[in-house]
């Protein structure tokens, strides 16, 4: 199962309906905790997320607003009694920040910390690239394995079905019939989680061919100036970083208070967007990942290499 839970939708400051920045993505057998602002642990009661289902956490930079929630929600998994290994990911010029907030947390947690310094992989299928923001920030991109995925009219074609279709997946080849010869290829889903910052290379490498896009969208596109001087995104900037990326969906997040209408960024990230969706997400949102679409008409299994 993959789905993105909001838990927060606010910059800086939290409103009266928008809660500090918080992100849960359910990805299958891991639970990624994003950027948890002030106020997340109950946040995550209102939206039904157990503390227990978080496998890691995921920091873009220590700024109040993305990192004040840290020591509640580990204390909350002590009292929860989660055994298994948490493992937090922040830059590594935060690290003192960090230390700081982990020692307010109730001890108890299998909590192993991994700094990053530079871009690159820091865990199976999770990378990161540096964004351009006032002190060092990175985002965050998520990829799964491809696969493969059987088409029943070569299966048909081949005279195999039935167990045989089993046979064939887990030996490779079955009567002269090699799986590739039934299947077709298809890439497996990308996720990518860019905040605070303004345009950069960085956001535009995670951005890539994503199926589900996070960015904030902090300004109107008639504040630019104030994204420059911030380092922050327009709600413009946040769209065609997400077309001209090929992204599927857009999730504008990260608004400013000063709007008390997320709709209107939505509306000028649309027009910079091309064919991705875009969604104003609102605190408690849950955002499933579309189906996939095969290469060909009737797929009937994924399956990954």
């Amino acid at each position: 199962m993959r789905e993105l839970v909001i838990l927060g939708t606010a910059s800086q400051v939290p409103t009266r309906t928008r809660n500090h920045n918080g992100y849960f993505l359910r990805w299958e057998r891991e639970g990624f905790l994003f950027d948890p602002g002030e106020g997340t642990q109950r946040q995550m009661i209102r939206a039904g997320v157990s503390a227990s289902r978080i496998t890691r956490i995921c920091l873009t930079h220590v700024h109040g607003d993305h990192c004040f929630g840290l020591p509640g929600v580990l204390s909350r998994m002590v009292l929860d009694g989660v055994a298994h290994p948490v493992h937090l990911h922040y830059p590594a010029s935060g690290e003192d920040v960090v230390r700081a907030l982990v020692a307010l947390a109730t001890p108890g947690l299998d909590l192993r910390l991994h700094p990053h310094g530079s871009q690159g992989a820091v865990a199976e299928g999770l990378e990161v690239r540096p964004l351009l923001h006032r002190i060092e920030a990175y985002g965050y991109r998520l990829t799964e394995p491809d696969g493969r995925t059987l088409l029943p009219d070569r299966l048909a074609a081949a005279g195999i079905a039935g167990p045989d279709v089993g046979d064939l997946q887990r030996r490779g080849s079955l009567r002269g019939v090699r799986f590739e010869d039934v299947s077709a290829h298809r890439p497996g889903r990308r996720f990518a989680f860019v905040m605070d910052t303004a345009p950069c290379g960085g956001a535009e490498e995670l951005a890539e061919g994503v199926d589900l896009l996070v960015s904030e969208s902090t300004f109107r596109d008639e504040d630019a100036a104030l994204a420059l001087q911030y380092l922050h995104l327009t709600a413009g900037q946040a769209g065609a970083l997400a077309g001209t990326a090929g992204a599927g969906t857009l999730v504008l997040t990260h608004f400013s208070a000063r709007y008390d209408d997320a709709g209107v960024l939505a509306a000028q990230a649309q027009d910079t967007a091309g064919s991705a969706s875009v969604i104003a997400a609102n605190d408690l949102d849950r955002i499933p990942f579309l189906p996939r679409r095969g290469p060909e008409p009737g797929g009937v299994a994924d399956i990954r290499n």
